[in-house]
């Protein structure tokens, strides 16, 4: 890993009659720049040990470890964006990061293009509770007998509560064939995912879909007549000052100077570069984190009616009201009642990201990395900022180990299923257990008993159920308080 110094403050880069929302100063103050110091200094993982002296890393240290490049961050606080920066290079051997520096959003587009489809709501050119199918003109959403007779809503898109199909898109490398829109909600060739299709009855359940988000893309098309890209730079991105934004796929020419290099887990960049994203509402926000601060900000400001240069305050509280699986229209809400924040991930190939920004307070970040495997690092980093600047919320939990004997450890190691695709793999070293799940590097799992088991790197948690005849055939994994059975094979 090859690492840089990146320069302070961005730019200021903001459209006439925009007001000023990033910090003025030409270069940090001393108490910003000790800000950023402890900020560097403080990385922790989601879950850290009782009585681990060493459970703090360095931004570079977990930049080695992980083999991220590139990070960008931006800290709002107080209302502005108090410092932004760049750290590592662009792409090995290259230029260092800065504030500039674009990346793909991957996810982190969905909120930006949700604020465009409410924008295009207060206009009454769309509906939130209208069948999607009396806005939809250039292709309709089949219904079969799975959606019982219920029709789909935007509301329930932007909610991911439709009970549409299709998680994400993977996207397509240099030189393949891209497909239209409606090839890829048709699953038609060369689109490279599924139908997307209603597979459950609508508003009954919480179930991500960028697939839905897609839907959405499609009848913001139709109700505004204009291409994707400019509907977005008209409706949000300029008038917030997103100057170094863009939803144009693949990325202009013009453009391609100042935008970071993907790379894969084990530090080998994306053969051909990044990939090209047709699902530009669900995955083509091209960006940085001083111009997601700036969406973070307005956000802020709407919401209590100082800022409304795309949504008005009562727009943006449906917005932020939290329903099924505590999402609001277009983000996931967290945080206590009395001191909610709003927050999105992003994964691209070879890019990965995550903001959140509180709804009172101005308090918020961003960090933007150019690496798979770099959300991991950018949760790490955003920790480290809660704790520097006081957050109430994102604190590591304080766990305790406990020692298990090697032999029963032993019977755990294997592989095992959690959906077709998607694999954990067990494996002994050095009388530990380690854990690698498919397309992920290798994590230490720490034992809290001799059944139930914790991977501190990811907060990730599991407990082992043998049979009525002492055999383990499945673990049980516990993400966010759900669980999931995977089989041993």
């Amino acid at each position: 890993m090859r690492l840089g110094c990146g320069r302070g403050l961005a730019a200021v880069f903001l459209w006439a009659g925009v007001p000023a929302l990033v910090a003025q100063t030409a270069a940090p103050s001393a108490e910003t720049r000790r800000h950023i110091e402890r900020v560097e200094a403080g990385l922790v993982e989601p879950v850290i040990l009782k009585g681990d002296a060493h459970a703090a890393h360095t931004l570079q240290e977990r930049m080695a470890a992980l083999h991220v490049p590139g990070v960008s961050i931006a800290v709002i606080h107080h209302g502005v964006i108090e410092w932004a920066q760049g750290f590592g290079v662009m792409k090995v051997g290259g230029p260092a990061v800065t504030a500039e520096t674009l990346f793909q959003a991957g996810s982190i587009s969905k909120p930006v293009a949700a604020m465009a489809a409410l924008k295009l709501v207060q206009e009454g050119k769309l509906s939130l509770d209208a069948d999607v199918n009396t806005e939809l003109k250039s292709w309709k959403l089949p219904y079969g007998p799975e959606a019982k007779g219920k029709v789909v809503t935007l509301r329930e898109l932007l909610t991911h509560t439709g009970g549409t199909t299709v998680h994400g898109f993977p996207g397509y490398a240099l030189g393949e064939p891209v497909p239209t829109l409606v090839q890829v909600l048709n699953g038609e060739k060369p689109a490279n995912t599924p139908a997307i299709r209603v597979e459950a009855e609508p508003g009954t359940r919480w179930n991500y879909s960028g697939g839905g988000i897609t839907i959405m893309q499609l009848m913001m098309i139709d109700a505004s007549g204009e291409a994707f890209p400019k509907l977005l730079h008209d409706t949000v991105l300029a008038p917030i000052g997103m100057t170094h934004s863009t939803y144009q796929q693949p990325l202009p020419e013009d453009w391609k100077a100042m935008a970071a290099t993907p790379y894969e887990h084990d530090g080998t960049p994306v053969v051909g570069g990044a990939h090209t994203y047709p699902e530009m509402a669900a995955a083509g926000l091209w960006t940085t984190p001083t111009d997601l601060a700036k969406y973070e900000i307005e956000v802020e400001r709407s919401l209590v009616g100082e800022a409304n240069h795309v949504l008005s305050k009562e727009m943006t509280v449906q917005m932020l009201t939290p329903g099924m699986g505590d999402w609001g229209l277009g983000v996931q809400i967290g945080g206590s009642k009395t001191d909610p924040y709003f927050a999105h991930g992003g994964v691209n190939e070879g890019f990965e990201s995550n903001f959140t920004a509180y709804e009172k307070g101005g308090e918020g970040a961003v960090v933007m990395t150019n690496a798979q495997g770099g959300g991991r690092l950018a949760d790490e980093v955003m920790r480290s900022i809660a704790a520097e600047y006081g957050w109430a919320d994102l604190k590591p939990e304080v766990r305790t180990a406990v020692t298990v004997d090697p032999k029963i450890l032993a019977e755990y190691v294997g592989t095992y299923e959690v959906r077709p695709g998607f694999e954990i793999v067990l494996a002994m070293k050095v009388g530990h257990l380690v854990a690698s799940a498919t397309g992920e590097s290798e994590a230490a799992v720490i034992a809290e008993s001799p059944t139930k088991f914790l991977v501190p790197e990811v907060g990730a948690e599991f407990e082992f159920v043998p049979d009525a005849q002492g055999k383990v055939t499945y673990l049980v994994l516990n993400p966010g308080g759900r669980n999931m059975k995977a089989m041993k094979k």
